[in-house]
């Protein structure tokens, strides 16, 4: 999975980065997924995810968006709601069926910024 910030969380991403990756694995969880490989980027993060044949992609990457973006407004903008009127992230994403191809998958995530480890998760 690819997905894009849009501009106001592009701004704040250095707080936040480090817990994103912990509330994604959390979320993930609860669906009963596992984040296999990850990487955080000023604009976008990539994901591979092993989600279960019962749980639809969409509804997990819609989950993983819509309750990523509550925890981030609780946590750093001391809100009891999430962004009304406002956006965490980007419309869209991009999601690819890995199969046996999981190790290239993984091998890009990792290289998508070689020299920045502290968006790994």
């Amino acid at each position: 999975m690819s997905s894009s910030l849009n501009d106001a969380a592009r701004a704040c991403f250095g707080n936040i980065r480090k817990e994103l990756g912990i509330i994604f694995h959390a979320l993930a969880r609860q669906k009963e997924c596992e984040i296999i490989e990850g990487h955080l980027l000023p604009d976008h993060v990539h994901m591979c995810i092993a989600i279960p044949p019962k749980h639809a992609v969409a509804s997990v990457v819609g989950f993983l968006k819509g309750k990523s973006a509550m925890a981030i407004a609780r946590q750093f903008s001391g809100r009891q709601r999430n962004y009304t009127g406002e956006h965490f992230w980007a419309r869209g994403y991009c999601v690819s069926t890995v199969g046996d191809e999981e190790e290239k998958v993984r091998d890009y995530i990792r290289e998508q910024e070689a020299s920045d480890d502290e968006g790994r998760f």
